[in-house]
């Protein structure tokens, strides 16, 4: 199998990085055109309008988020462990900046803005994530592996707040240590060790 990207693969990873930049607004297809080095009547060809270039942009986020959450469950049982591993991964991509904010929560934060069919993939996006906290939270309680003060799709919204605050603080500060900063406590209050 060939590992090279083909004109599709580079023109979404090209808008990725300029909505990262820039926002839904922030950017055109002639923009995308100098990165790759195509002529726009190509990017026209293989994605007709900026919708439907965010939007499969915003699909294919959300599977590959689908994807490295079945990973990540594979490989860790324990649903502290499992929070710990999702925010160590937004760790490890802030501190190398390869992908130093979720694009779904930059997005969400245009919602009003966006196109409705675009707007509807942020929000199945966030489903998505919600729902998959929400068992993590839920199995946690009930094996007595986290900590909850609330109901388990409460935290886990809180959780998710608390993941795309720390990513915004970051960037705002331009460190990327004060993503683990901010999460630590949240983390140290779920563990079950806690004292109730």
């Amino acid at each position: 199998m060939s590992n090279l990207l083909t004109t599709s693969d580079e023109i979404l990873a090209s808008a990725l990085t300029l909505i990262m930049s820039g926002g839904y607004n922030g950017f055109s297809y002639a923009d995308i055109a100098g990165v790759v080095g195509i002529r726009k009547a190509s990017i026209h060809h293989h994605f007709p309008s900026k919708v439907d270039l965010v939007r499969t942009l915003v699909k294919q986020y959300r599977k590959d988020a689908e994807v490295g959450v079945a990973a990540l469950e594979q490989g860790v049982q324990d649903p502290l462990e499992l929070l710990k591993a999702y925010a160590g991964h937004w760790a490890r991509c802030i501190e190398d900046s390869s992908r130093p904010f979720c694009v779904c929560a930059l997005l969400a934060s245009e919602l009003p803005a966006l196109p409705p069919e675009i707007a509807e993939e942020v929000k199945a996006f966030f489903r998505f994530l919600s729902t998959w906290l929400t068992s993590v939270m839920d199995r946690g309680s009930r094996e007595g592996a986290l900590n909850l003060s609330s109901q388990p799709r409460v935290e886990a919204e809180a959780f998710m707040a608390s993941v795309h605050g720390a990513m915004l603080s970051a960037r705002a500060y331009g460190t990327p240590e004060v993503f683990p900063a901010i999460l630590a406590p949240t983390l140290q209050r779920l563990s079950p060790t806690v004292a109730q």
